[in-house]
């Protein structure tokens, strides 16, 4: 029989070869990488048989595939420890996830796990690894599988849950016996080096009104380098972690009689916020922008005309209100906006427009809604109220390409503002969608001309476009190497369809303009999150709440000080005078802790001398200043 390789060559074989016979006949470095394969694009373990025609690919560690399937077997590993460890434990899910992997489990009565129990656990799973035991795939009848996994009840459910002739396939490691479709490394010995990192609840299915389960969490790299660097990165992660930042700098806070993800800013917080609005603000005045303000609460009939009424409704505020009096009520519907879109779209069907009107570009700082499940709300990368920096762009057809390169540009210029890298990913036509082949094609051809324009690097997200369009995601890389999505750039058939918006042509016919929604911070509280991770807490001196903090060494200082305070805030500058009765030293250190970008000591020498000692938080001592100089250096950063 033949095969064809990933290069298009073509390999005869004999018949009932596996997929580690073909890597064997190909060298005998890949028999010994060989991890698993890819037949016909689907992952198969290498003893799974090819048949005449495959397409074979052999998976190796430096495969993309290579690691998220060591980690998904290194999730099995630790569930063999698990059941040596924990006699009578039940087994839920154990996937392989973003920088590692994780099982739930549901422990015996009296039974715990701690991080502490961690090191007994690794011992186990190192001893296990050691001893190279065989991952073996066994596929077996629905009736075999209830009969192997009887004292399993969550994985009795997950059986029950299979389609009548979907395939069961089990797993078998040492006593440990999984119901997985797999596929896996072939022994324990090509797991590399491996962590556990935390443990925490989880309900079964994500389902609050299910049992919580314990999750213990690991991640696994193959080599031991990796790790470190990986382990090292998780602990710059917790220090620069924005809800322990964001409370120390007094950004922000969360009140559980408030609700669940909804963040109160406190007056830093909302002077960060304020200067990331304005200077956006007079940039997109500049590029054309007219901005516009709509409201929180929408009548249930305009949810109803945009479709989120019936397609996002769980995701959605609803409410009654009485538009009638006590005696004879007369109630509507209203919803709380969880997007801006509708709003603009009032606003532009408000007038008549003619081709020469176009492009219109609206935007926004519009404060939003959506419901999160508690168990998924996270500071504020994941709040149910946030703002966007939204805009919508109306166009005609041939204008698409010129506007999103204008958006990439705009793009460039914020993320380049913050030191970020980025990439792009362009999401393409689902299965389930609406518009024209004619629409789609176009629109797709347009985000991808626009990218190359801009000598934008891309890759394609087949079928994770919107219903209504495809699709530009931006994803930032921070400090620390971790990938964020931020900007979108999305086109939408939809809502002008719904809400009958037209133009009128050069040929005086009515056509519907094009619609581009674009948001290029996102949500500012997630982009604000962000920025105090990457940046751990000291953002640049432009956009730090505050500025300067000038400390007199003693009261007779104090005077000097106030009035260097008040020539700052005439040059732009957000200044605290620290003037409390503490050494200076203990002012210097809270300032530090505050990240405050400059310090200014004023002293006997400074007062008579009309200068200023300048410290700087991360450079210390940069020695005396004239105060002009100091000041120019403040005003160059105002807005």
């Amino acid at each position: 029989m033949n095969i064809v390789l990933p290069d298009g060559s073509a390999k005869e074989l004999e018949d009932g070869t596996t997929v580690a016979d073909v890597a064997a006949s190909i060298g005998a470095g890949l028999a010994r990488a060989a991890l698993a394969g890819i037949v016909n694009d689907e992952p198969v373990d290498l003893d799974a048989v090819v048949s005449d025609g495959d397409s074979v690919a052999i998976v190796t560690a430096k495969s993309d595939e290579g690691l998220d399937l060591m980690r998904h077997s290194a999730a099995h590993l630790l569930a063999a420890a698990l059941t040596d460890l924990y006699p009578g434990v039940k087994f839920g899910v154990g996937p392989a996830i973003e920088n590692g992997f994780y099982y739930d489990i549901e422990l015996p009565e009296g039974a715990s796990v701690s991080p502490d129990d961690f090191a007994a656990i690794e011992a186990r799973m190192a001893e296990i690894a050691k001893s190279e035991a065989k991952i073996v795939r066994r596929e077996v009848t629905r009736d075999e599988a209830r009969e192997i996994f009887a004292a399993q009840p969550l994985k009795l459910e997950l059986i029950d849950e299979l389609g009548e002739d979907e395939t069961i396939s089990i797993y078998q490691l040492g006593d440990f016996t999984d119901l997985c479709r797999g596929p896996h490394v072939p022994d324990t010995g090509k797991i590399g080096a491996f962590k556990l990192t935390k443990v925490a609840g989880a309900y079964w299915k994500g389902d609050s009104e299910r049992d919580m389960l314990t999750r213990i969490y690991g991640t696994a790299f193959f080599s031991k380098k990796d790790l470190e660097e990986h382990l090292h990165n998780l602990e710059e992660a917790e220090k620069r972690d924005h809800r322990k930042l964001g409370r120390e700098l007094g950004i922000y806070m969360m009140e559980p009689m408030a609700g669940v993800g909804l963040p109160l800013y406190l007056p830093k917080g909302a002077r960060v916020i304020r200067t990331l609005q304005e200077w956006l603000r007079r940039d997109l005045y500049e590029r054309g922008y007219e901005e516009v303000i709509t409201p929180h609460i929408y009548n249930a009939d305009v949810w109803k005309t945009s479709g989120h009424y019936g397609f996002y409704h769980e995701n959605m505020y609803f409410f009654q209100i009485n538009e009638g009096t006590d005696e004879e009520p007369r109630y509507s519907e209203y919803g709380v906006k969880p997007m801006n879109c509708p709003g603009h779209v009032i606003i532009y069907k408000n007038d008549l427009h003619s081709y020469r009107d176009l492009p219109l570009r609206y935007f926004e700082f519009g404060t939003v809604y959506r419901h999160e499940m508690s168990g998924v709300v996270h500071g504020l990368l994941r709040a149910r109220g946030f703002t966007q920096d939204d805009a919508h762009i109306f166009c005609t057809k041939e204008q698409v390409v010129d506007e999103v390169v204008a958006i990439l540009e705009l793009v460039d210029y914020i993320m380049g503002t913050f030191g970020f890298t980025y990439e792009a990913e362009i999401s393409t036509r689902p299965d389930k969608s609406i518009g024209t082949d004619d629409m789609w094609e176009h629109a797709t051809e347009s985000l991808k001309e626009a990218c190359a324009r801009r000598g934008l690097a891309y890759d394609i997200n087949e079928g994770d476009g919107a219903f209504y369009g495809p699709k530009i995601d931006i994803k930032v890389k921070d400090a620390i190497g971790r990938t964020w999505q931020c900007s979108t750039v999305q086109i939408d058939f939809n809502m002008p369809m719904r809400f009958g918006l037209t133009y009128r042509t050069e040929d005086n016919t009515e056509e519907t303009p094009w619609m581009l929604h674009r948001a290029i911070f996102g949500s500012i509280e997630r982009f604000l999150g962000i920025l105090i991770e990457h940046y751990a807490g000291a953002l640049p001196l432009w956009l730090a709440p505050v500025q300067v903090a000038v400390i007199p060494i003693a009261d007779r200082h104090k005077e000097a000080a106030a009035e260097f305070a008040g020539e700052l805030k005439a040059a732009g500058g957000r200044v605290e005078v620290m003037d409390a009765n503490e050494p200076m030293k203990v002012k210097i250190a809270k300032a530090q802790s505050q990240k405050i970008p400059y310090m200014i000591v004023m002293g006997d020498k400074e007062v008579e001398e009309r200068l200023v000692s300048v410290r700087e938080r991360s450079e210390g001592d940069l020695g005396q200043w004239d105060r002009a100089k100091f000041i120019d250096v403040i005003r160059d950063a105002a807005l």
